[in-house]
Order: C-alpha cells, then structure tokens, then sequence
C-alpha cells in the first residue's frame, strides 16, 4: 500500500513593519510577550495576551478574529510565529509581525508605554541567553571542584539545539513564571483585555 506523502506544516502568515502600519487602524494587535515585558514598550493599540495564557483567551480571540484581522506580536517575532500557529490549530486565523517590537521601534516607531509601568524589564530573549550561558559557565567552575559537574553544561547545549530545532523555548516559559516577569505591565488588566477583544473594538492605535 502506498503511503500518501506528508503535507507540509503551513507557516504562518508574517506581516512587516511597514505593511501592519497602515492596518493598526482595521487590525487588532495582540502582544504575546509577558505583562512586564510589555510594560516595557508595545506597540500603540496592542493588547496583552502572555503566551502561557493563548488557550484562556480563545474564545476572545475568535471573536476578535471575525470582525478584524489578527496579529500577533512579540520581541523578535520568534514568539509570535508559535501563536500564531497555536491559533491555526485552534481555527482562529493570524498573521505575525517579522522582528516584531524590535523592528517596530528599529524603524523609528514609537512604543507606548503605560503610565502605571513598573521598572523595565529585558526582552525574554535577553533572558534565555543570559540564564544559559551563565548555567554553561556554573557548570564548568564547578566541574573543578566536581569532577563531571560539566554535564551541566552539556544538558544546557543541547537544550539549546532542541529549542532551535523545534522552535519552542522551555527555558522561556520557566523564565517567564518568575515573579517579575508576571507582575502587571499596566495598562488594562486581563479581564478588560478578553472583554474588550470578545465585545470590539476600533482596531489598533494608528500612531506611530
């Protein structure tokens, strides 16, 4: 019997800078980054909806998604591409912003920033790289004192080849239950976000 070839995985659809600029008026923007990353600087009009809470917000999002297009946001876009594919598993269709907040504000856009804020925090990619490269190095000072203590750092390498392999981030998502990546990035909380996604609204802020 023959066996019937494997389709491709459809990528996302991805939307640069200058395509989502006229759109923030007829799209609704939704950052996928945590509530202190996005307390950080966002895109004008876009609304937070973390990663780890996608599922919760479904059903909003399908809302959203009937009445105007749908584009998800991140730092850099990585983020942003596993939302959006989260999102097409789930029938609700989205297209993700290429660079994401970084090639916004590259390109001279500005980011909004909510009065209520706390400190700034780094991008959770800053993070990852930070959290791995000092386990690398933990694990080579302590294989000094601890012969085979380098396996620490092994485990890390090849979590990173994993990650890049599947495109998925388990480092980020522990990183991002820590208690500063979690606390309120102000604007709106998460109640008026779903409702405010699932009733309408105007589309995004068209500044920029």
């Amino acid at each position: 019997m023959t066996t019937p070839p494997t389709q491709p995985t459809a990528q996302p659809a991805a939307l640069t800078v200058s395509e989502l600029r006229p759109r923030l008026g007829h799209a609704d923007v939704i950052d996928v980054r945590t509530p202190a990353e996005y307390g950080s600087g966002h895109i004008p009009g876009a609304l937070n909806v973390p990663l780890d809470r996608l599922d919760e917000a479904l059903p909003a999002l399908r809302a959203a998604s009937s009445r105007n297009p749908l584009v998800a946001v991140c730092a850099s876009g990585s983020r942003s591409v596993t939302a959006c594919a989260r999102l097409a598993a789930a029938g609700v269709p989205a297209a993700s912003l290429d660079g994401g907040t970084d090639a916004w504000a590259s390109g001279g856009h500005r980011l909004d920033r909510p009065s209520d804020a706390g400190r700034a925090v780094w991008p959770m990619e800053r993070q990852v790289r930070l959290a791995a490269g000092s386990l690398v190095v933990l694990g080579v000072l302590l294989d000094l004192a601890i012969p085979g203590a380098r396996v620490l750092s092994l485990l890390i390498g090849a979590g990173l080849v994993f990650s890049a392999l599947s495109n998925t981030c388990g480092m980020a998502v522990l990183l991002s239950k820590l208690p500063y990546n979690r606390r309120a990035g102000g604007g709106m909380g998460w109640d008026a976000t779903l409702r405010t996604l699932a009733d309408g609204r105007t589309g995004g802020g068209a500044g920029a």
